[in-house]
Formats: C-alpha cells, sequence, structure tokens
C-alpha cells in the first residue's frame, strides 16, 4: 500500500488537471458563446418566419377559395345559374386546386428553411442534395404511374376539362361526372354503375356538357304527304314549344325543319332540329316527338307504321303467290319423267323361270 506522502503528488496532479479542464472550457465558452447565440438567433428566426410565412399563405388560399365558393354560391339561384356555375362542380375544383396549392407553398417553404437551418449549422449540403436526387430519381421510377395520374389530374382541374355534373366519354368509361380527385375520377354509367378512372388513363375527353347540344327528331311519312303541310305543322309545334315553361330556356335557337333527310318508295324521311341547353336534347327529343305525333293524327299526316285509313281498301294477297310453279316431272309422258323411270332388266331366253 503507497504511503500517505507518496499519494500527495498525485491527487495534486489531479486536481491541477481538473482545474486546467474547467478553466478550457470556461474559456472555449467565453469565446464560442457570441457565435452559438448568433447560430441559435438565427435558426429561430429562419424558424419563425417559415411558420408565419406558411400561415400567412395558407390563410390567403383559403380566403380565395372560400370568396370563389361564395360567388359560385350567389349565381346559382339566378335563372341560369345553374347552367354557369355549378356550384359542387367549382367547390371541388376549387378545393382541389387549393389543395394542391397549399401542399405546395408549405413544401417550398419549410424545404427552403430547413435548408437555411442546415446551413446555419456549417452543414455540407451537397452531399445532401445529391442523396436527395439520387432518392427522388428512384421514386420517380418506381412511382412512375401515381406521378403520371396526380400531374394529369393537377391539369385536368387547372384548365377546367370537365366536372361535377358533366356527363363525359372518357375513352375507357362514360357517364356523368360524380367526383373529380387528383388521382382518380368517378363516373356513374347510365345503367347507375359506378366508374373509378384514373386520371393518368385518361388520353381524350368528349365533354357533352359545354357549350351547347343539339336534338335532332326524324320522322317517317307516307311519300304522298304534302311537304308543305307537314312544314307548316311542325313550325306551328315548335313556336307552341318555344313559349312554355321549361321548355322555353331549354330551347337555344329555333327548331327547324331541316328537309327531307331519305326519299324510298314507301316512305321519305322528314328531319327536324333544334338548338338547346347542354344535357337537355334528349328531353326535348321526347317532347318533339310527343308533340309531333299528336299535331301530325290531328293534321291527318300518315306516319309510317302506323294504322291504314278505313277509306283505303285493304290490299288482296295474291292467291298464286303460294302456288309453286309446275314442273316437268309431274307429266310421266315427258321427256325427263322417261329419263328417269328405271330400265328393267332384260330377261334370259330358255333360262328357268321362278315363280311363286
Amino acid at each position: 500500500m503507497p504511503s500517505p506522502a507518496t499519494l500527495l503528488p498525485l491527487a495534486a496532479n489531479t486536481t491541477d488537471d481538473a482545474t486546467q479542464s474547467v478553466t478550457n472550457a470556461a474559456s472555449f465558452i467565453e469565446e464560442n458563446w457570441a457565435t452559438w447565440l448568433s447560430i441559435g438567433l438565427r435558426i429561430l428566426l429562419i424558424v419563425v418566419i417559415a411558420a408565419l410565412l406558411r400561415s400567412a399563405v395558407r390563410k390567403a388560399l383559403t380566403k380565395l377559395i372560400s370568396r370563389m365558393n361564395t360567388s359560385a354560391e350567389a349565381v346559382e339561384g339566378t335563372a341560369l345559374g345553374g347552367l354557369l356555375v355549378n356550384a359542387e362542380r367549382r367547390r371541388q375544383r376549387s378545393e382541389a386546386i387549393g389543395s394542391v396549392l397549399r401542399s405546395v407553398a408549405s413544401f417550398l417553404i419549410l424545404g427552403t428553411a430547413a435548408l437555411m437551418v442546415l446551413a446555419a449549422l456549417k452543414i455540407d449540403l451537397a452531399p445532401l442534395l445529391a442523396s436527395a436526387g439520387v432518392a427522388g430519381v428512384a421514386i420517380g421510377f418506381g412511382a412512375r404511374n401515381l406521378v403520371t395520374d396526380f400531374l394529369s389530374g393537377v391539369f385536368m382541374i387547372m384548365e377546367d376539362q370537365y366536372g361535377v355534373g358533366d356527363k363525359i366519354d372518357a375513352g375507357v368509361a362514360s357517364g356523368e361526372v360524380i367526383e373529380v380527385g387528383l388521382r382518380v375520377t368517378k363516373l356513374r354509367g347510365d345503367n347507375g354503375e359506378i366508374w373509378y378512372v384514373r386520371n393518368g388513363e385518361i388520353k381524350r375527353i368528349g365533354n357533352l356538357s359545354q357549350g351547347w347540344a343539339t336534338a335532332g327528331v326524324t320522322v317517317q311519312v307516307k311519300p304522298t304527304e304534302n311537304l308543305t303541310h307537314i312544314r307548316e305543322v311542325v313550325q306551328q309545334v315548335a313556336e307552341g314549344l318555344a313559349k312554355e315553361s321549361p321548355w322555353d330556356e331549354r330551347l337555344w335557337g329555333p327548331v327547324e325543319v331541316l328537309g327531307l333527310d331519305e326519299v324510298l318508295l314507301a316512305s321519305m324521311t322528314v328531319k327536324v332540329s333544334a338548338k338547346t341547353m347542354p344535357g337537355q336534347q334528349f328531353a326535348v327529343e321526347r317532347e318533339l316527338r310527343w308533340r309531333i305525333k299528336e299535331a301530325f293524327d290531328a293534321a291527318g299526316i300518315r306516319i309510317i307504321g302506323g294504322l291504314p285509313d278505313a277509306a283505303e281498301p285493304e290490299e288482296v294477297p295474291d292467291p298464286s303467290a303460294s302456288v309453286a310453279a309446275p314442273s316437268a316431272l309431274a307429266n310421266p309422258t315427258s321427256p325427263q319423267s322417261m329419263a328417269t323411270t328405271p330400265i328393267p332388266p332384260p330377261a334370259s331366253p330358255g333360262g328357268p323361270r321362278i315363280s311363286k
């Protein structure tokens, strides 16, 4: 066991080392506290500015979207509000655009703030940015279908190609749009089925609810009818339809008799057309057919397929139509019958006869 005299210098050395370490730490803190405080304040300032800027941008976008929806609801109550502005379509379109803009704004602001914080901490950003670029390329290749759907949905919403309530033909499916998303568009078909169509799969769009539509009606009548009389009757029907509600709003132009669409020996086809509100052409066509049929019956104009007139004699069928043409084989003395008569075998002379 070492003596106390031996341990005394060791204790003194340990005390001196501790004192020196504390002195070095204190001097290090005294020399660098200003730098640390400056870095901390800079990081705090970056975070506060980023948070305030993000909140202000999101509130501005939300207020803008709310104003758009309010204006849509105000116009919806007018006479043409249902045609000019579809509130649900406007709301979904604005919400989708607002969601995209808010996400992009948050990503840009927070991403820039994170890079500024790392730069303030004296961290080299070159390897980090290179790794992020490689990871982004890998994710882009792996999820290219998702990226394609998302980008197609963004451009579709920004360009307002279609919206809720529109009847569209998307190629892979057709029907009425009931929901528009950034990745999937939901359609309701004519039979009530619901189609989920990826936006990236839509190569072309046929919107049947934009602009105006055409109602076309064809009527087949007897070729002996007076065309001038037919035109006058149809014009009377058109004038009556244009003065009644709700057809006066659904018709965007006069009902026109385009003329003869087809002329045959037993019938002729008259073509009637009218420009209508989008999506109302089928209702206008049904109403036109109904009224034209009633008007033709009242005016005595016969439509192909109707009942014959009482004064018109019924056609008597030809009794000889069911009789077959005479055949040469019916006469046994005809050359054809003689040619088909079997020739009996010749009897052998002097041969034995077999009888019963």
